[in-house]
């Protein structure tokens, strides 16, 4: 585990949904990918968060039957929205993705660090010498 003095909450924000065509494989992927660095910046000392680790289940719970349906609209943005106002920074993957440029332009408003790499967070560069 890394010595980073401040532990941060990052968000991690990426395509999820978009470039899809909403084929479930594709977006599991993409889920994939954002959670490809959850573990590195864990171990960088930090807390990673997902949105779709929070709206999935709720997804489940309200009863959405699609992506884009009503359900899913009134969850999956509102709560990485909410999770921005927890979150100490956010760490933007590569890839288009309306949702992650509303989460940057949310982090960005409220004065948060963005990382658009790894190497960019706090304890990283510790981390990756070992």
């Amino acid at each position: 585990m890394s010595t980073t003095k401040q532990s941060l909450m990052i968000l991690i924000a990426g395509p999820y949904r978009s470039g899809t065509g909403d084929d479930p494989a594709l977006m599991e992927a993409n889920l994939q990918a954002l959670e490809s660095v959850a573990l590195p910046l864990y171990l960088a000392g930090h807390t990673p968060l997902v949105g779709e680790w929070l709206a999935l289940p709720l997804l489940r719970e309200a009863g959405s039957k699609r992506p884009g349906d009503a359900i899913y609209d009134q969850i999956l943005y509102p709560i990485a929205n909410r999770l921005i106002k927890r979150c100490d920074a956010v760490l933007r993957l590569p890839g288009a993705s309306k949702g992650a440029d509303e989460d940057v332009r949310l982090a960005q408003e409220r004065g948060l660090p963005v990382w658009t790499s790894l190497s960019e967070v706090p304890g990283y560069a510790e981390l990756a010498k070992r």
